[in-house]
């Protein structure tokens, strides 16, 4: 399955997304990282799409998200929600073609996050919004803190979970 990590912050989350990538490698699943703050996508307002336009890192975006079979959001808690980014670079791929969902739609998804608090807000807020936009998300995530090491058995069913829902 050709799935795409999407990262939202570094750091520890950046860890988790590079741990989950090579468990669903190993797992002979071809896996790339979309790293959004690298990617530094302006923040989505009507004013910038009006004053920007659809910009080309946009479009490739949306063309790799479009070719993915999967995801695997990967962000941590900011504040009780998602990242900025995150919800920034979904505002962005909503308005770069005629359908707002269409790279989403009907394909699986999974969430982790690592949070410096619980994580549990950013995991349901994560799933809320995953699910409105038309994707299937996976019910097992993945979640480490301070208290809640990584488990790559856990990591290793949920990705297993993704890729049979993908088929």
């Amino acid at each position: 399955m050709k799935i795409s990590i999407i990262i939202a912050s570094n750091n520890k989350n950046l860890a988790l997304a590079k741990q989950i990538k090579k468990i669903a490698m190993d797992m002979g699943n071809d896996t790339q990282i979309i790293d959004l703050v690298q990617e530094d996508l302006p923040l989505y307002t009507p004013t910038n799409q009006e004053k920007l336009g659809i910009l080309p890192q946009i479009k490739q975006l949306n063309q790799t998200i479009t070719n993915s079979e999967g995801m695997i959001f990967v962000a941590p808690e900011y504040n009780g929600g998602i990242p900025p980014s995150l919800t920034s670079a979904i505002a962005w791929l909503s308005v770069s073609s005629d359908d707002w969902r269409g790279c989403f739609n009907g394909k699986p998804a999974a969430i982790a996050t690592h949070s410096g608090g619980g994580g549990q807000y950013v995991l349901l807020a994560m799933r809320t919004q995953l699910s409105y936009i038309g994707m299937n998300v996976v019910g097992r995530s993945i979640l480490t803190n301070g208290n809640k090491a990584f488990n790559p058995e856990s990591a290793q069913e949920v990705i297993k979970q993704l890729v049979r829902w993908g088929n």
